[in-house]
């Protein structure tokens, strides 16, 4: 698969982003109770292809229920512009919404029925396999 790097952060400026992507985004809308609420769309990736440039300081985190999702947003603007998700506590979920324009050439979008959450990921064969580290090669590419 071939990568892009995307570019993304808040609406404030203050938390900044870089992610490996392929340009094609297989994007996720839940009805999970904090997803519906904040209307978050978001596509999976490994750790290894996500870096924080800048606003570490600027960042909060809210938890609930289980507290394995990780929904940090800026403390200054609010955005939520990437996230641990529940599903993929080894990667994270970055919202297409908040990339810079310019590297996304489509998004295929996907419902997730958050709603029942263990039903949702027993019957969904990948979504794991979506924050698997890929190959070093990414890092070779910055």
């Amino acid at each position: 698969m071939d990568f892009v790097k995307h570019r993304g952060g808040c609406h404030c400026g203050a938390v900044r982003f870089e992610v490996w992507s392929s340009p094609n985004l297989h994007v996720f809308d839940c009805n999970c109770s904090i997803c519906t609420k904040k209307q978050c769309h978001h596509f999976i990736v490994a750790k290894n292809q996500f870096t924080l440039l800048q606003g570490l300081d600027s960042l909060t985190t809210y938890t609930f229920g289980t507290h394995v999702s990780q929904h940090t947003f800026c403390k200054t603007c609010g955005v939520q512009s990437f996230f641990i998700p529940r599903s993929n506590p080894d990667g994270y979920g970055i919202a297409p919404h908040c990339l810079d324009p310019g590297t996304v050439q489509s998004s295929t979008v996907e419902k997730f029925c958050g709603e029942k959450w263990e039903e949702s990921m027993e019957a969904h064969k990948s979504i794991r396999d979506m924050s698997r580290p890929v190959p070093d090669t990414v890092d070779e590419r910055k």
